[in-house]
């Protein structure tokens, strides 16, 4: 199977940035995509960023688009999203998602990010 682990959320000031990393292992040979979600308090979860494992692909939503950018390291089997400019309503819960090439889905446990006013 594949694990996910995510890092590097926290508490930072409007304007602020992070760096969230998603460190992947196990079967990751068979990877086809991988992306970022995030899920405020009390709302649905929501697309946040994708990124094809082959190839530079990527997709953002509307509201992070210009201010987020998702990034691959393969050596590293990591993928990053690093945060700028962040907004009091960027604050959520953002869970790590892998796509393999059967279409199988893995879910990280989420790393909190908290952005005050």
């Amino acid at each position: 199977q594949v694990q996910l682990v995510e890092s590097g959320g926290g508490l930072v000031q409007a304007g602020g940035s992070l760096r969230l990393s998603c460190a992947a292992s196990g079967r990751i040979f068979s990877m086809h995509a991988m992306g970022w979600f995030r899920q405020a308090q009390g709302k649905e979860r929501e697309f946040v960023a994708a990124i094809a494992w082959s190839g530079d692909n990527t997709h953002y939503a509307d509201s992070v688009k210009g201010r987020f950018t998702i990034s691959r390291d393969n050596a590293k089997n990591t993928v990053y999203l690093q945060m700028n400019s962040l907004k009091p309503e960027d604050t959520a819960v953002y869970y790590c998602k892998a796509i393999s090439q059967r279409a199988t889905a893995y879910w990280g446990q989420g790393t909190q990010v908290t952005v005050s006013s």
